[in-house]
């Protein structure tokens, strides 16, 4: 290929630009209010983050700095610098071009967390190509689901999640890693035979390739799959700047900064991975560290946050939540930086973290189709329990859900258009029905209710969906699962609406129970009595159940199963059919209304 306007020399003045705005950031990283009046969006015509970004840094006086560390649990490590993924990456480019790989092709990339991941990552970007990032948690019904609506042309896996390719049908190829040959493989051991690649082939290409035409700014990068926890999984569009340029706003809220060590559980193939594995943390010069475990081993992975000096830590409230069952002192130097992000965060589970570290954790909220929007940001007082403020870059509105207007206190999260979001998804691909839902009205619409105070303070209060009534209140699963979950019994807990002939619907919690209780009538007494104290009489948990969170391969908690079979397994006079059903008036007696 040619050299084009991608090349370091002449993508010097948008590295410029994006670098400018950057630095701006990070000059104002405790400065929330000046960042919101000085920052704006940089706006390209042209961008291609692995050239006119990763290869900048590459080529400058950090190229030597590691970008990349992979610890396995039997202590190896996997080093890569800036300047290696560089080279690695445009050889990867130039090996898939010569096999076939156009700009434009959609990409399945379906690895876990190992090098090829990240160098897939950045060579299908310099490639124009786009990527369908994919858990290796799917199987062929699902990955079928995948290859048929994301029309995808091309797999790139493991020799070990090849063959659950083979019984899907589709006119595509598949790059495999770890083949025993460099030879073109038929498909094999199944229905379908698709063509296949070794990726081993590649470490024979030249190390050099760039695009013949620039990268349009608007051009298409990302396709993912959300994780459906309320319907079927919905294709979201990020461009080359929708997230490489949006997540400027998740650097701002994590606080990362050149040379930080940067650790965040989360799983390939969900959008959060791409967030602060990837775009976050090379925006701003730091290092991603990731340690491989097969089972979650709290005083493993602070034994190796210590060995490797992370700074910066970022979980879901499920890893933060098994953390605090572990003795958190056990790591010497912790992270300054600790963040969480994908579900709302519990107050009891921020304060034994503070307790513990000396620090707190930061809460922060976005979407798939978008970069963070709200955040508890470095410097400012964190409210326990609360998303914190709009973050810069970012209008946020809240719509009330009764009469349309916009609301001062409570409503859904929407985002003002006018100046638009760099880090918004331009839509749901091959969808335009769903774009048009959730940009109507001239806003874009989260589908989360959140409560706002004077100051500009925002609590997750629900998805749309999951608030409901009882007794003509409102209530919100969240505030009541905070309470729930400080009980020493619970572990995880989801709450619902459960029919009740007399007031529509009472809350009732699925339990998950921690280590060492049984699910006993003896400790859903305990817990009933615990969400007695800690709740208004109209509040209050009026049933619990001992059962098994359902969750999607991502991890996040399918309420609509748990809303579904309550209205399966009550009578119309409000009794369990099916399971064993703990009641507040039975164990405790009396409504204390």
């Amino acid at each position: 290929m040619t050299a084009g306007s991608n090349t370091p020399a002449a993508g010097a003045s948008v590295t410029q630009r994006f670098r400018a705005a950057r630095d701006q950031l990070l000059a104002l990283r405790t400065d929330l209010d000046a960042a919101h009046r000085e920052f704006e969006w940089p706006r390209f015509e042209h961008f291609n983050f692995a050239y006119d970004w990763f290869d900048q840094i590459a080529a400058g006086p950090r190229g030597d700095q590691e970008a990349l560390v992979l610890v396995e649990q039997d202590g190896s490590a996997t080093r890569r610098t800036y300047r290696d993924l560089s080279r690695r990456s445009s050889q990867l480019a130039a090996w898939l071009d010569g096999i076939g790989v156009g700009r434009g092709d959609h990409v399945v990339l379906m690895l876990g967390n190992q090098v090829e991941l990240w160098e897939a990552m950045l060579a299908c970007t310099k490639l124009a190509a786009r990527i369908i990032p994919t858990t290796i948690m799917l199987g062929p019904r699902d990955l079928a689901d995948r290859i048929d609506r994301g029309r995808a042309s091309w797999v790139i896996t493991t020799a070990a999640q090849a063959p659950k390719f083979n019984a899907v049908a589709g006119d595509f190829a598949v790059v495999s890693i770890g083949e025993a040959t460099g030879e073109r493989l038929p498909g094999h051991d199944g229905e379908y035979e698709h063509p296949r690649f070794a990726w081993s082939d590649s470490y024979g290409a030249p190390e050099t390739f760039s695009l013949e035409e620039p990268t349009a700014a608007d051009e298409t990068l990302l396709l993912y799959f959300t994780s459906g926890t309320t319907s079927r999984a919905k294709l979201v569009e990020h461009t080359h700047t929708s997230y490489p340029v949006g997540h400027l706003s998740t650097m701002y809220w994590i606080g990362l900064e050149p040379g930080d060590v940067h650790l965040n559980v989360a799983s390939p193939g969900w959008a959060k991975h791409a967030w602060s594995n990837f775009f976050a943390p090379f925006i701003a010069e730091a290092t991603v560290f990731l340690y491989n475990y097969g089972r979650f081993d709290a005083k493993a992975l602070m034994a190796q946050m210590d060995a490797e000096g992370v700074t910066s830590f970022c979980a879901p409230p499920t890893v933060w939540r098994m953390l605090i069952q572990a003795d958190l002192t056990q790591l010497e130097n912790p992270p300054a930086k600790v963040v969480a992000a994908g579900e709302p965060l519990n107050p009891e589970v921020i304060a034994k973290v503070e307790r513990a570290w000396g620090t707190r954790i930061r809460d922060g909220y976005g979407q798939t189709e978008s970069t963070l929007q709200v955040a508890n940001t470095p410097g400012r007082p964190v409210v326990p329990g609360s998303m914190g403020r709009a973050l810069p870059g970012y209008d946020v509105v809240l719509i009330d859900q009764g009469t349309g207007a916009e609301s001062t206190t409570e409503g859904e999260l929407c985002l003002r258009l006018d100046p638009r979001p760099v880090g918004l998804t331009p839509g749901y691909w091959g969808d335009e029905p769903k774009t048009a839902e959730a940009f109507r009205g001239g806003i874009y619409h989260t589908g989360d209710v959140v409560s706002r105070t004077e100051d500009g303070v925002f609590t997750y209060v629900g998805r749309a969906d999951d608030v409901f009534k009882a007794s003509d209140y409102r209530l919100s699963p969240f505030e009541l699962e905070s309470v729930v979950i400080e009980h020493d019994a619970v572990a995880e807990a989801a709450v619902v609406p459960s029919p009740d002939p007399i007031r529509l619907s009472v809350p009732k919690a699925y339990i998950a129970l921690a280590s060492g209780w049984e699910p006993t009538a003896e400790t859903a007494r305990s817990i009933l009595q615990h969400c007695r104290e800690g709740l208004a009489p109209y509040k209050r948990i009026r049933r619990i159940e001992f059962y098994e969170l359902p969750k999607t391969v991502s991890g996040k908690l399918r309420r609509v199963e748990l809303r579904d079979r309550e209205t399966e397994i009550h009578d119309d006079a409000g009794a369990a059919t099916t399971g064993q059903e703990f009641t507040d008036s039975d164990l405790l007696g009396g409504s204390r209304d």
